[in-house]
This record gives structure tokens, sequence and C-alpha cells, in this order.
């Protein structure tokens, strides 16, 4: 099935209801639908041929929705660009992908015309919003394109083109196929137990990111209604929970961290915090400390469910499930339809309980990168992703990640798994957030550094927490570095990005 199939289901199954909600504008499903076949129309009259990719350059709107549905529809390949991306970013992904198609919105044409600097050439802009004679307006192309029925693809076609963030050095372009795509939203319908058609949903997650797409997929699946922030202001999603009485959200922990800040200013101030009606909140894309989540299912309500993905799985692997007990520090367990191993570094599994590299395979997993024939052998292998992430899975089957690959410190010969660190740092109520890092040191190699963001007002010395890592840490993972900063530095979705921070450590201390 594809994802144009998909979208004609959902009408088929749940008929015609309230799908979305943004500002004050609300949109039935048949509303969207039917846009979207008018502009899937407009691009095929511009020339869009099955297969040829189109850029989505915008902050979350409605527009994205209709846009992937239209996309879909015409057999072409979405190309989602996070709008924080830099101009140079935008061209080389345009370059890299051949898309000759964006859709943009007014406020961002400055960046539009910043990566036609950098050598990016479109054919043709779609703009959601004022547009002037030099682009075509969204809204008009919907009005004028005819309705066109869905272009015959198979499973296998690419659906979308997702680059990776760059956390770890160029992006690279992962390839999703319809096949992919409805296969993880099945996965997660399986996983989660639950009738989600009578749902209230927030979806805050950037729509160009692959945790918020995958949610996106999986309302043409569950039904419900969702109700859709542009981009992240803790206040606003409180106020959105409390007046749309809303029963689910997914974010990462940034996210999660941020509202229990902004909740506690709020009611300090007199401002009213109401999220009793949430049930359930998704957390992935990174790892949510204990401390953490503990605390913040005691002032918030309901329970979090934590997952582990990556855009390479589209993205779902592992995910703490309905009616299973949930275990400190696990991701839970793989999802339905998802295998799940750990390997050494020769790619032989070890035993239950012991360290490896995680390794999964199932039929959401991606057929590689986009035009990078050595990185994709290197990362799918006889079906299998190898994640890059070290982690074991228990003797139940639960999954735990320790660490990614790249962040493992090696400091005298002994391994420093970054996440042990901060879990310790998060027992002090005064941390915010936190991230640990390897710097180099001539002699041991790496030393352990600690970049630390404290609650508003609170006061923490430097040397109360270097106690309290000695009194729970072995001497070789007790930070020698402490940085307290204002924020860390997060990429488009609110992942800490640790190649920055290893960066400045090592500029700081004059090792760079």
């Amino acid at each position: 099935m594809t994802l144009a199939s998909l979208a004609e289901q959902n009408l088929e199954q749940f008929g015609v209801y309230e799908r979305l909600i943004f500002d004050a504008d609300r949109f039935s499903n048949l509303q969207l639908h039917e846009q979207s076949q008018h502009l899937a129309g407009a691009l095929a009259e511009l020339g869009l041929a099955p297969g040829e990719r189109v850029l989505l350059l915008m902050a979350n709107r409605p527009e994205v929705l209709i846009s992937y549905a239209a996309i879909w529809r015409a057999g072409g390949v979405a190309v989602p660009v996070l709008f924080l991306l830099e101009a140079h970013e935008i061209a080389f992904i345009a370059q890299n992908c051949g898309a000759k198609i964006l859709i943009t919105t007014t406020e961002l044409l400055p960046k539009v015309e910043g990566a036609k600097e950098c050598g990016a050439v479109f054919e043709h802009i779609l703009v959601a919003g004022s547009s002037g004679p030099e682009h075509m307006s969204f809204t008009e192309l919907i009005a004028t394109g005819k309705r066109l029925p869905v272009v015959s693809r198979k499973d296998s076609d690419l659906a979308v083109l997702l680059y990776t963030s760059g956390t770890t050095g160029s992006p690279k372009g992962v390839m999703q196929t319809h096949g992919n795509l409805v296969a993880a939203t099945r996965n997660s319908q399986a996983s989660s137990g639950r009738d989600g058609s009578k749902d209230v949903g927030l979806l805050v997650l950037p729509l160009a990111h692959s945790f918020g797409l995958g949610v996106l997929v999986g309302g043409y699946l569950f039904g419900g209604k969702s109700v859709l922030i542009r981009w992240f202001d803790p206040k606003l999603v409180l106020d959105s929970i409390r007046e749309h009485r809303v029963t689910a959200m997914a974010g990462v922990p940034a996210m999660y961290i941020g509202l229990m800040a902004c909740a506690d200013a709020l009611e300090a101030a007199g401002g009213l915090v109401d999220t009793s009606t949430v049930e359930r909140w998704l957390v992935g894309a990174a790892p949510m400390p204990s401390e953490q989540l503990v605390r913040f299912e005691k002032r918030f309500g309901g329970r979090m469910y934590t997952g582990y993905g990556l855009t390479e799985a589209c993205p779902g692997i592992a995910i703490d499930r309905e009616g299973h007990p949930r275990k400190a520090g696990s991701t839970g367990l793989p999802m339905e339809g998802v295998e799940v191993r750990i390997v050494d570094d020769d790619g032989a599994p070890v035993p239950r309980g012991e360290l490896g590299e995680v390794i999964a395979r199932g039929n959401n997993i991606s057929p590689g990168y986009l035009g990078l024939p050595t990185e994709t052998q290197a990362t799918f292998r006889d079906g299998w992703l190898f994640t890059g992430d070290v982690g074991y899975l228990d003797d139940d089957g639960y999954l735990f990640i320790v660490e990614r690959k790249k962040d493992l410190i090696i400091r005298g010969g002994f391994n420093v798994y970054p996440k042990d660190v901060e879990e310790v740092l998060h027992q002090l109520p005064e941390i915010q957030e936190c991230a640990v890092v390897g710097v180099p040191h001539e002699v041991l190699g790496e030393e352990v550094a600690a970049y630390v963001v404290l609650r508003s007002g609170a006061k923490l010395e430097a040397a109360r927490l270097t106690q309290h890592t000695q009194a729970h840490l072995a001497k070789y993972k007790t930070p020698a570095h402490l940085f307290f900063v204002d924020s860390l530095p997060k990429n488009g979705v609110g992942k800490i990005m640790k190649k920055e921070l290893r960066k400045l450590a090592a500029t700081q201390l004059g090792r760079a």
C-alpha cells in the first residue's frame, strides 16, 4: 500500500471528522483531502513526474499536511527541510536531491534567495501566504488545479527523502519508501494496543523531522484529531493542552523539560496549568533522564512512553508497551514487526545482558542513503540496520540504550558512557539540562567534561556538584571539567549537538 492509498482509506474507514486545529482554523479530513487532490493536479500541470522531488521548506502549518498528501498523490517524492537550516544547507539538499519545485512561505523567501545564491535552482516556487509576481500562490494553485486521481506507485518506490541533521557530518539523504512508512505506521498501531480515533493529539514536533512525520502519517491509520503548533513554545503548548483537552503529545526531552520550567513560572505568577486530560506523553529522539521522567509524571500526570528509533527506521525500533511494566532506563520492547539484536564488532550476536551494537530489521528499514553506496553498505548489511548505538537486551527482551558509539569517552583505557554521568548529574534538582562529552588529553587520551544548565533561579556551586559526582561515580568517570552555561546547542528538533560541545570544550581548554 502507498501513502496516497492510505489517505483514501482514512476517509473510507472513519468518514468525515474534524482532523486538524491550527490557531483559529479548523479542518476536516475531507477538506484537507480535497485540497491535496487539487494541489496534486497543479503539481502535475507544472511538470512533476513520478519519482521527482519536491522540496518543502515551512514551519508547521496546514499547508505542510496538504503538500505531503499532494506530492504522494502525484507520485512525487517529498523532501522536507527544517526551516531553521541556513541558506547554504538548504542549497546543498536541493542540489543533492535534484528538486526543481519548492513549496515555502513568505517569511522564508529571504532564505530561499540565499539558497539560490549558493547554487540552488528551482523552476517553480510555490508560496503559502502573500507572494509576488515571480512566485506562484499556493492558494491559487489549489483553487485552479484539477483534481488528480492517485498516480500508481509501488510500495518500493520512494515517498520521502529525509536529510539527517548533520550532527555527525554532512547531511545524508535517507530514502524512505511508501512501504517503509506504511509498515512503520502499522508497527506503531500494533505496538500501541489502543484505539487512537478518539485521541486529541498535540503535534508540535517539526513535520520536517522523522519523528514528526511519523506522527503525521500515523493520523491516516489511527484517525483522531491533531492540534498543530507552528513551533515549540512552552506556554502555547500548555495553553493548547488546556483549551483543546489534549489526550496525547509527542515530543523530545528538551520540550518536556521546558514545559516543567514554564509551568513552574506560570503558576508562580498566578497562571493556570491544567494537563489532567493528557493520558500519554511520548518521548523520543533522545533519552529522557530517569530523574526528569519521574519528576515530569509527578508534575503533569499521565504516563510517559519512551521510544527509540532512527530516521533510517522511519523511525520506530522500540517503545514502552501498553499493559507491560516499565523498566527504569529502558526504551521498552522492540516494536511489532521489528527484530532487534545486539552484536559485537564482528557482527556476531552477544548473550543477553552484554553490551554491543544495536541492530534492527523490518519492513520499516530504509533501503539506504541517496547517492552514497559506501555509507549505505556500511550501515545497511544483509537486511539489518546497524544503528551505531551501544546497548543491551535484558532477559525479558527490554532494550537499553547506553550510548552512541561516537559519544563513548575512553579515559586512560577505561570506557566512560556519558549517559551514566548525565543520570547522576540529573539527580541534583538544581540542574535543568546537562551534557557530558570527551575532550582530548595528551596522557589519558580523553577526559570527561560536563556542560550544565541550571533551573531558573537555582544556585549550585561547582564544589558541591563535584562532591556529588565523586560520591556516585567511579573516579575515572568523574568530570574533570565543569562548564555552567545558559543553554546547550541543539538541532532543529531539540537534540543536543554533542559534536559542537566537543569542539567548544577543546577550544575552551586550549586543546583544539
